[in-house]
């Protein structure tokens, strides 16, 4: 069950989400050995989920030499948020920002091992796709893509008083 989250855009060298990049290359190096850590583009967008007011996952949308394509990177939920639903939460909210940066299709890549977020990957309408970049020569890697248009079910509606009662 999640509680009071709330995203924020912060720069690279902020703290908090420094301190999860740590643990995401970590995770990475465990399980796919050095090979696993690549760096974010230099004008990647990088996002901290706070949960109750404290950072417990980040991700990122940067740039790719595919005109209106953006690739999601760095998507980490801490060891203690992990099964609230945050990184299905970290996910829409990527997908906005990717909209509100010109993007209309999103890639990523994910080791075949990692069956959590390939079902989420999948559950979030992101189809297998043929290897790009780096990924062409790495047979563990699934690469997957979606395209990206305006996302519903989370807007909120307002209605002015004046408008809903009659004169």
């Amino acid at each position: 069950m999640l509680g009071r989250m709330l995203f924020e855009t912060r720069p690279p060298d902020d703290p908090e989400l420094t301190a999860l990049l740590t643990g995401a290359y970590a995770e990475l190096v465990r399980r796919y050995g050095a090979e696993g850590r690549s760096h974010l583009h230099p004008r990647a967008t990088c996002l901290v989920a706070l949960l109750d007011g404290h950072a417990v996952a980040c991700g990122a949308v940067q740039p790719t030499d595919t005109a209106g394509t953006g690739e999601i990177k760095r998507m980490y939920v801490a060891a203690e948020a992990r099964r609230r639903g945050v990184a299905r939460a970290l996910l829409t909210e990527l997908e906005r920002v990717a909209l509100g940066l010109g993007h209309t299709r999103l890639r990523l890549s994910t080791g075949e091992e990692n069956a959590q977020a390939i079902a989420l990957y999948t559950a979030a309408g992101f189809t297998r796709t043929e290897p790009y970049g780096k990924y062409v020569r790495q047979p563990t890697v699934h690469c997957y893509a979606k395209d990206i248009g305006p996302i519903t079910g989370h807007e909120e509606t307002f209605t002015h008083p004046e408008a809903a009662s009659p004169r």
